[in-house]
């Protein structure tokens, strides 16, 4: 985590791993895999009770940061999320939050205050079969019919697409690119559970079919406006994702330090072999690189400089070597740390599938070539 933390950020801060301690540790996380919506929906009410839905909710519709910064106020909360491996729909309700305070109706920003009490969750259906996060790629169609539209198409991979109350949908309309509000029970969505590596949080696969809407439920303006919406939302998620990722792999190294100092062969400590020493001080470069990355990119993001490049930035090495420090302490931990019952494949789960979403880190360099010029 940042080393410049105001007073009111570290307390937020401290008041979140608090929360997170008592209420939902990894034991508890544990039993909650096996509820169909991977939380009960009391918890996230408590959650934003916190004030973890609303940060990105401009301060005039009831909201607001501690900072002022809330991008970098929301990584605080990302980062102890994955130090705890805690479930719930906090990356999609925040990023579909901030779209609608930025570009939404009255009627839609009415959502908000449900939003910011736990009670209506939010799911930003965009990916599409095939694995192409960007919007030029988008293939859901938005034909004009009776002065508003039909949607029809496919979306995979939708964090929270089964909890969700209303869902951001992505389609391409006569105009361009748009994006729809539209509730999940809606004639003509159908919406299925999908299988993830994941056991904590839920995805699923939306579709839609010839599903009627009214102007009204667009959200902003189509074409290039609804293009920098959507690529401020894949960056939002993919910066969460990282802070989410470095905190997984914080915990994990501290958990594996211990672990060392505690596990004796040949009637020493692990810790003290000089090979494990060398290796211990490689993963702590990689954790803390990870940690400053991520505040970078979330800098970029706040102020507006340059954002795309750094969180790419951040993406290709954090999803990288979160990854690896994770497989290196598996490995440390010995026969123990292939098991079910040990908690260290929980977070490597997770990882591993935040590396996947939104591009992966080699899709992240290419896209860093690309704007460097090479």
């Amino acid at each position: 985590m940042r080393v410049d933390l105001s007073d009111d950020q570290e307390f937020f801060r401290e008041t979140a791993r608090r929360f997170i301690e008592a209420e939902v540790p990894v034991s508890v996380v544990r039993e909650w895999h096996d509820l169909p919506d991977g939380y009960p929906p009391s918890w996230w009410q408590a959650a934003a009770e916190l004030g973890w839905t609303s940060l990105m909710v401009p301060e005039t519709l009831g909201g607001g940061s501690i900072s002022g910064r809330p991008i970098v106020d929301l990584t605080i909360v990302a980062d102890e999320m994955g130090r705890g491996v805690v479930p719930g729909p906090f990356m999609p309700t925040n990023v579909v939050a901030d779209t609608l305070g930025r570009s939404g109706t009255d009627d839609q920003q009415s959502l908000l205050e449900g939003v910011m009490a736990g009670e209506v969750v939010l799911a930003w259906a965009h990916c599409e079969p095939g694995g192409d996060w960007s919007a030029s790629h988008v293939a859901a169609a938005a034909s004009s019919s009776n002065g508003g539209y039909l949607i029809t198409g496919t979306k995979t991979a939708v964090e929270a697409g089964a909890q969700a109350n209303h869902l951001l949908v992505t389609a391409r309309t006569p105009d361009g690119l748009a994006q729809f509000l539209l509730p999940s029970d809606a004639p003509g969505i159908t919406i299925t559970p999908q299988d993830s590596l994941d056991l904590g949080r839920r995805f699923a696969e939306v579709r839609f079919k010839g599903v009627a809407v009214g102007p009204e439920s667009m959200v902003g303006e189509p074409g290039a406006a609804a293009e920098a919406d959507v690529e401020r939302q894949r960056l939002v998620t993919v910066l969460l994702q990282c802070a989410d990722n470095a905190g997984s792999a914080a915990k994990v190294l501290e958990f594996t330090v211990e672990y060392a100092f505690d596990r004796y062969s040949f009637g020493r400590p692990l810790a003290s072999y000089q090979a494990l020493k060398h290796r211990f001080a490689d993963m702590k470069l990689w954790s803390e690189a990870s940690q400053a990355a991520v505040d970078g990119a979330a800098d970029a993001l706040a102020a507006g400089d340059d954002e795309a490049r750094m969180v790419s930035v951040a993406k290709s090495y954090v999803g990288d070597h979160s990854v690896d420090l994770m497989q290196d302490c598996v490995q440390i931990h010995g026969g123990i740390g292939v098991t079910y019952e040990h908690d260290l494949h929980l977070y490597l789960r997770r990882a591993t599938v935040n590396r996947g979403l939104f591009g992966t880190p080699a899709e992240h360099r290419d896209a860093l070539s690309e704007m460097v010029g090479y």
